[in-house]
């Protein structure tokens, strides 16, 4: 049967995947939806005016959409499909996306229900990989807990002799 921890990172994984396959797919293609890909395109064209030094070296509203949304296709399918460590670094990367997303939203001086989403999506991003690290790490404390004990009995040992 497989731990609780275990249940909450696979259902965490694949739903996050899944949100960001949809959202990158939103940002690349007007294909799901075209009142929400235009938004996108709006959206990303205010984030590229508020930031001068984007244009400066070269990254227009256009290709900075065009990254942002690869990177959450490409992230969503590691967390959603691929086991083991490649879902952490996604997770990561998924994570400074969502950072990144919410510094443009409050240069843009968007109030709160337009970031919304990507607030809690951070959140929830963090608490993945927080599971993730914390049930690695667990074993080899009890590990090195079973090691003391047994090293203290032996000093006991050592000692009544």
């Amino acid at each position: 049967m497989a731990s609780p921890r275990t249940i909450t990172i696979v259902a965490l994984s694949f739903a996050l995947g899944l949100f960001f396959v949809f959202m990158g797919t939103i940002k690349l293609t007007p294909r799901l939806s075209k009142d929400a890909y235009s938004e996108m395109k709006r959206a990303y064209k205010s984030y590229a005016k508020a930031l001068p030094g984007l244009k400066k070296i070269g990254i227009s509203s256009v290709l900075l959409r065009k990254i942002i949304g690869s990177l959450e296709v490409g992230c969503g399918v590691v967390l959603t499909l691929v086991p083991g460590r490649p879902k952490d670094v996604a997770n990561f990367l998924l994570l400074l996306v969502m950072l990144a997303v919410l510094f443009f939203h409050q240069l843009v001086g968007d109030p709160l229900k337009r970031y919304a989403h990507a607030l809690v999506f951070g959140i929830l991003l963090t608490c993945r990989l927080l599971i993730a690290r914390q049930s690695e790490d667990r074993p080899e404390r009890e590990d090195s807990r079973e090691e003391q004990h047994i090293n203290d009995q032996e000093k006991n040992k050592v000692k009544q002799s």
